[in-house]
């Protein structure tokens, strides 16, 4: 039977390279973005690429009423979900704790942590109706160590790995597989985003080494989803080679 799978954050990044990863091996899409446009195209690009069947879903994570209802009103067609990616995240703004925004915080913790537990929680019951599933929550390599400036995005990460062990435990006994990924530094958007468009701080963070793409994430996600019922990844710390750690990247 053909499986499905549900992306958030599916229109750039991770998410993107996720969703033609898993559409170029046969599977069915949900995909959830902001941005209209751009959901449309990924569609078509998927469908014209792969001649993938996809559902596109456009609300903000972080509006839980939204989310719900999407959830909760998919067709009978789409409601089997064997796999669920909580990509969608974000950092904004890179400064001293006494310095950051509020803003950027609230717009960190609502959409790191409330988006992924809203999508999880409304996602699960599907899940447990057909006893199995699988559910890969993307972290970051700043939610296993903190660093400087980081604060705020690093909790939330954190969080996110606390939130995935946590659900490892409880969801044992419908046989859903829970898998971390946290992702070292990776040339996406991410930085765009964080420096609020400034491209030339954006660029500047992966200058002097090869980082990670979202391709290479992608494939590691579809090998977890890989292999046999029995066997679950549990928790995965992936970096680019010129990266040890949060804190120590080599640059040539």
């Amino acid at each position: 039977m053909q499986q499905t799978i549900l992306v958030t954050g599916a229109t750039a990044g991770f998410g993107k390279a996720i969703a033609h990863k898993f559409a170029a091996n046969g599977w069915k899409l949900i995909v959830i973005g902001r941005r209209k446009e751009r959901l449309e195209e990924l569609c078509a690009e998927l469908k014209q690429k792969y001649k993938a069947e996809t559902l596109a879903l456009c609300y903000d994570i972080r509006d839980k009423a939204a989310g719900f209802s999407a959830i909760e009103t998919l067709p009978d067609a789409w409601k089997k979900i064997d796999v669920l990616v909580n990509n969608a995240g974000l950092a904004a703004g890179r400064d001293h704790f006494e310095d950051a925004s509020l803003d950027d915080w609230e717009a960190m913790i609502d959409t790191n942590l409330k988006g992924l537990l809203y999508t999880s929680k409304a996602v699960i019951p599907l899940m447990i109706a057909g006893n199995t599933g699988h559910i890969i929550n993307i972290g970051s390599i700043a939610g296993k160590e903190v660093y400087e400036k980081g604060n705020v995005y690093c909790a939330t990460k954190h969080a996110v790995d606390a939130i995935s062990k946590g659900m490892r435990i409880d969801l044992l006994e419908h046989g859903i597989k829970v898998t971390a990924i946290h992702p070292g530094a990776a040339e996406t958007e991410f930085s765009l985003v964080r420096f609020k468009g400034d491209q030339a701080m954006a660029d500047a963070v992966y200058k002097g080494y090869e980082p990670l793409r979202g391709e290479d994430i992608a494939d590691i996600v579809f090998y977890t989803t890989s292999l046999p019922p029995h066997v679950c990844i549990n928790d995965l710390v992936v970096t680019p080679t010129a990266q040890a750690n949060s804190v120590h990247t080599f640059k040539k």
